[in-house]
């Protein structure tokens, strides 16, 4: 958990506090404004759509540095892609794109390893599924949706992560909101880690059970929530819960943390209750055959019920899948409405799956897969520990491509992320909602595309920027490593 420095805490308060003051101040000559001018546009009789505070973070906060956000892109988001020029004549409340590109360092896409870009194994096969199969099926997995590729990725990944069977879904956020209300209803309980995806949050909230929150990757509040409501049971009746699961992540998005995992299996052991493992972050990212936490943390799959994972990240695709026991699959068949309602995934991009899968499991003929996987963990690892080195607070742990790097306070979001695009290095910045209000962040992520060549520029980037605008809240070291460990790898 992030502990925020009284000084620190006290002065991005004191920023939003102005924001929000100068965002009300405005709001109130611009009533006078429309009462004088009566716009035509206003349709009598009818309430506005957004009214008060309801959309005052978006006009007041966000719409003033939008342009650091939603940046779009003209190539491959590869180690280098093109980044899209933009210009505001109205203070960045409308954008437009200009024909110039700026190619720029990614250190903001998923492209865990590298699968984004055309691949001498990957790409082939890709464009002969296209010729072969279209690009989409037209159609819903239970109708005309399934093809052979669908049947076939289902099986591999079944045997990838070590479950009995798989199901596949045309989209990754899909998969936990639309699921898990399929596995548990009124009279379950659902025990959620504090920051967990907002996938799972909405999934929880529309299964109509009860949800309660331990805090984050704490194994111990795990039990004692897990006590005290098997204790009380159900709300008012105090019968006993129909079913329990507990869901974690095998790394937090926007911490970078890797979850407890073998700590919280033994919890969950413990007291009977099922397990729900969220990997879209670390499946084919972290272990040494990049089967995810499991692995990596030594813990049998089979100890983990229902395994969920993306193909949007380390897969270079898109979709989702879900691994556990054949008869939880053959239920989900016949019940899940992102399963029964929803298009398939299109063939290209179940195709891209499988042969990412291949590579990483060397069936491609060739060891490259094994590359890939030791180059991420030495790229995250080198990057992280020049962070630290350098005097960034970071988050997260040691092999984990996700790493975060606070900000906190509101007015220096816009000025990382402009400052680094503009000496061609493209970071994301994470503010609210996404993260609370206080701990605003730039989220750096990792590849296996990346050379050592490209982490050195970035990180001389980003020294630059952190000294300009003050975010660097540690003492930092002498800067000669970095080129000590150049020479060493030449």
């Amino acid at each position: 958990m992030v502990r925020l420095p009284y000084t620190t805490a006290l002065t991005t308060l004191f920023s939003y506090g102005l924001l929000f003051a100068f965002g009300q101040l405005r709001d109130f000559f611009r009533k006078i404004l429309d009462w004088i001018r009566k716009p035509k546009d206003l349709l009598k009789g009818y309430a506005p759509i957004c009214l008060g505070l309801e959309d005052f973070y978006v006009r007041r906060l966000y719409l003033r540095i939008q342009d650091c956000f939603g940046r779009p892109i003209s190539s491959s988001p590869d180690a280098w892609f093109d980044v899209v020029e933009r210009y505001s004549n109205d203070y960045n409340k409308t954008l437009h794109r200009t024909e110039k590109t700026t190619r720029c360092l990614n250190l903001g896409s998923y492209n865990y390893l590298g699968f984004a870009a055309a691949d001498e194994y990957c790409t082939p096969r890709v464009i002969q599924s296209l010729k072969e199969y279209s690009s989409s099926t037209c159609s819903v997995r239970v109708d005309g949706g399934t093809t052979k590729l669908h049947v076939e990725l289902e099986e591999l990944v079944a045997r990838f992560v070590g479950k009995e069977a798989a199901i596949l879904f045309g989209m990754g956020y899909v998969t936990n909101s639309a699921l898990i209300p399929c596995l548990i209803g009124k009279g379950g309980l659902i025990i959620s880690d504090s920051l967990n995806h907002n996938s799972i949050v909405n999934g929880a909230r529309g299964s109509g059970a009860t949800v309660r929150v331990f805090q984050h990757n704490t194994p111990s509040h795990l039990e004692e929530v897990l006590r005290e409501q098997i204790a009380e049971g159900q709300p008012r009746t105090h019968r006993p819960w129909k079913k329990i699961i507990v869901i974690v992540e095998g790394i937090y998005s926007m911490e970078g943390e890797l979850c407890k995992l073998p700590e919280i299996i033994a919890v969950c052991k413990k007291y009977k209750v099922y397990t729900y493992l969220d990997e879209a972050h670390s499946i084919g990212a972290v272990g040494q055959s990049g089967r995810g936490v499991c692995e990596l943390l030594g813990v049998d799959p089979a100890d983990v019920d229902i395994m969920m994972g993306t193909f949007t990240k380390s897969f270079g695709s898109c979709g989702g899948y879900i691994a556990a026991s054949k008869e939880i699959i053959q239920y989900l068949k016949y019940s899940c409405p992102a399963h029964l309602y929803a298009t398939s995934m299109s063939p290209p991009a179940v195709q891209q799956v499988i042969s990412a899968i291949k590579v990483i499991l060397g069936e491609d003929g060739s060891s490259r897969g094994a590359q890939k996987l030791a180059r991420i963990r030495e790229n995250s690892n080198f990057f992280r520990s020049e962070l630290h080195k350098m005097g960034f607070e970071v988050l997260g742990d040691n092999d984990s491509p996700v790493m975060p790097i606070m900000l906190y306070n509101p007015a220096k979001i816009p000025a990382f992320s402009r400052e680094c695009l503009r000496q061609n290095v493209a970071v994301v910045t994470v503010a609210f909602p996404a993260t609370p209000l206080l701990l605003a962040r730039a989220r750096i992520c990792i590849s296996a595309s990346h050379t050592r060549e490209d982490l050195i520029k970035a990180l001389e980037v980003i020294s630059k920027v952190g000294d300009l605008i003050g975010v660097k809240y540690f003492p930092a070291e002498p800067p000669k490593h970095l080129n000590q460990n150049h020479n060493k790898l030449e």
